[in-house]
Parts: structure tokens; C-alpha cells; sequence
């Protein structure tokens, strides 16, 4: 059965989350395996955004001169394989080497899948973007599943990876050779620059996104952690934080280029983040872990749309291509992430686990009134 190209971009979002997903929820026997307490394993993990960053440097070309295709494909298929190759490092300093590969691993066919998504929406005439990051979240949470599974079975990381690795391998293959290659979108620029410094318009798309990406962080992060010390809850219970709102995320973003073809980006935004907002106030003050359960829930609905969102009024600007507003995008945010979590983790120590989400509070606030740099173009 042929696929269309929209269905075919999709599911490499899903192969994308579903390739990489698992890697925090083994992390743990990892970590055993090594050796390393918490601070060095910190460190370690330090070398996965540092590829990240690294990429900026040169994905913009790598994109214009080869095309997304070619990047997805050259990546795509190999990443499940380059996920197993993170439990088979013998030392801490062997795993931050390999991380800063793995990071440029991650990131090119991130930005080149957002890139393609943005031209087959262009092509296709309407609104896809969000779905494909729905894919993403659904990938991402069967790949956390699926790490639950293999750490009850007690398989070694480097089979559950490499199991998993191989059938992978042949799907994207399948999946990314198929692509037929949407158009570009037109810009104004007359050369690609070799770095793709930020401009005003996407600086202001990151202020936009800083609150609902604390948020995110600090659940992704701490929320298991704030049920544990909240309420006592039994060990289970505390870990359906992420399911929770992974689950919610995914479903709002299947709905979202629905809801942003009938009100616009702007409105979609700010009615989104004003929920997320609602649902972080339920968690500071949350009496039950059933009232925490329903913030976390309203947060993933809330920021559901920011990323895709954001992504999309980047590669829309017109000022230059597209792919150096993403790589300068994904760059600003990787900066800000990366001062993010130690930020929030002294805070928790200092104020109380609630105080991480008591802090982000005012930047989504904020986010509410600056979802209107999603409409500035060129």
C-alpha cells in the first residue's frame, strides 16, 4: 500500500521518538553498570547537549545542500542503533564522548524532519506540523513503555536497545527512502550563511516558548520527585506523572492543526498556555495527588502546541531559508535548557520541590501575551 507523503513524514517523527525515547527510563541501569553517582552522571549527560549545540554550526547547510531527504534518511534508520551503542560504553568519559556524537545524531534529522514537515504543509495547503509532533509524543511514550517492560523483565539495556534497533533499521529505511521531496518555501535571503546567528523574530519566538518549556522541563524532570515528597503516595502512582502527560500532549497535538486552521496560531496559543498556566497553579497548591494528577494532565494539553508552533513561525519568517531560522531557534533554546535544570534543581532545594513549578509560573504567564510574535513575518 503506497503512503502519502504526509503520512510517510509523520512516522518519521515516530521512529525519531521511538528510537531515542527509551533512553531515560534505563538510564538508572546505566548508571549501575558504570558506576557513576549523580553528580558525574550529570556531567555525563552534559555531552548530549553539547552535540546538540554543536550542530547548529552546520546543519543549515547540510539541509540546503543535500536536502532533508538525504539527511533522513542518512540518520533516521541508524538511530536505534546508535541508542544501543550508549549501553555498551565502559566508562563514564567513554559515554560523554560518545554523547556528543549521539547529540549530532538526534539533532540533524530533528531539524530536517521539522524542515520537510513544514514543506509538505505548505504543499498540502494546510495545517500538519502538530500532528507530526502528536506521532512524536505516541512514540515517545511507547518507547517509555517499553524501557517500563524491559526493566521488569530485567533485559540489560544493550538488548532492550538492540533488539529494538533492528526491526527499527528496516522500517526507516522503508520510510525515508520513500520521500518524495516537497519544494522549499521562497525567502528573501540571496546566500545561506555558514552560522545562522538569531534575529529579533526568533528571539522573541524563544521568549515566547521559555515559560511553557520551564514547565515541560521541570515535569519531565521533578514531577515524580513532587509526588513522592507531596503526598506519599505509593511508588506506581508517583510514576504516572509522565504518562499523564505525555498522554495529554500527544492528544492535543493530534488536535491542534485543527484548532490553529480555525482560530490561527496566535489564538490557539494563548488559550493553550493560559491552560497550562491553569494547570501549574493546580499543582503548586494541589491538596491531593488527584489534583496534581489533573495540573500535570492540563499541562500537557497546555504546551502541547509551543514547539510546533514555534518551529513553524520560524520556518514561515521569509527572511532567509528555513533551516537556518530552525538551527538558530533550536540554538537559543539548547542554551536556555542547558542553564535550566541545575537552576531548578537548587531552587528545589532551597524552596521545596512545589517552588520549581511556583517559578515558572510568571514566564508562562508572560508566554500568553507574547504568543503574538507567532504571527510576525517578513
Amino acid at each position: 500500500m503506497a503512503l502519502s507523503q504526509t503520512a510517510r513524514i509523520r512516522a518519521v517523527f515516530f521512529l525519531h521518538a521511538i528510537s531515542s525515547g527509551g533512553l531515560y527510563s534505563r538510564l538508572p541501569s546505566i548508571q549501575r553498570d558504570l558506576g557513576l553517582d549523580f553528580g558525574t552522571l550529570g556531567l555525563v549527560l552534559s555531552g548530549l547537549t553539547a552535540g546538540s549545540i554543536l550542530t547548529f554550526f552546520f546543519v543549515s547547510r547540510l539541509i540546503e545542500g543535500f536536502g532533508p531527504r538525504r539527511v533522513l534518511t542518512a540518520t533516521i534508520p541508524f538511530m536505534g542503533l546508535g541508542t544501543a551503542l550508549i549501553a555498551a560504553m565502559p566508562s563514564g568519559p567513554a559515554l560523554f564522548a560518545y554523547l556528543i556524537f549521539y547529540g549530532v545524531l538526534y539533532s540533524l534529522p530533528n531539524a530536517a524532519m521539522n524542515i520537510e514537515a513544514d514543506r509538505v504543509e505548505a504543499a498540502a495547503g494546510r495545517r500538519v506540523m502538530n500532528s507530526c509532533h502528536g506521532l512524536w509524543s505516541i512514540g515517545y511514550l511507547l518507547a517509555t513503555l517499553l524501557g517500563t517492560l524491559a526493566v521488569a523483565l530485567q533485559l540489560p539495556p544493550l538488548w532492550h536497545f538492540g533488539l529494538l534497533a533492528i526491526p527499527l533499521l528496516g522500517i526507516g529505511l522503508w520510510m525515508t527512502l520513500g520521500i518524495d521531496p516537497a519544494p522549499a518555501r521562497a525567502h528573501a535571503a540571496t546566500q545561506v550563511r555558514r552560522f545562522a546567528l538569531p534575529t529579533l523574530a526568533i528571539v522573541l519566538l524563544v521568549a515566547f516558548a521559555i515559560g511553557p518549556n520551564l514547565l515541560e522541563g521541570g515535569l519531565r524532570n521533578w514531577s515524580v520527585i513532587y509526588m513522592r515528597d507531596s503526598f506519599g503516595a505509593p511508588g506506581w502512582v508517583d510514576t504516572l506523572t509522565l504518562p499523564v502527560f505525555l498522554i495529554a500532549q500527544a492528544a492535543g497535538r493530534l488536535r491542534a492543526d485543527g484548532w490553529v486552521t480555525r482560530f490561527g496560531p496566535v489564538r490557539t496559543a494563548r488559550v493553550l498556555t493560559a491552560i497550562a498556566a491553569t494547570g501549574c497553579v493546580l499543582v503548586v497548591f494541589a491538596p491531593h495527588l488527584i489534583v496534581a494528577l489533573l495540573g500535570f494532565l492540563l499541562i500537557g494539553v497546555g504546551v502541547c502546541t509551543t514547539y510546533p508552533l514555534t518551529t513553524s513561525a520560524a520556518t514561515r519568517l521569509g527572511d532567509r531559508p528555513a533551516s537556518q531560522n530552525v538551527a538558530a531557534l533550536t540554538l537559543v533554546n539548547q542554551l536556555v535548557q542547558l542553564g535550566a535544570p541545575p537552576l531548578l534543581g537548587a531552587i528545589a532545594n532551597h524552596a521545596g520541590i512545589r517552588a520549581v513549578f511556583t517559578v515558572a509560573l510568571p514566564f508562562v504567564v508572560a508566554s500568553v501575551w507574547l504568543a503574538r510574535s507567532l504571527n510576525r513575518h517578513r
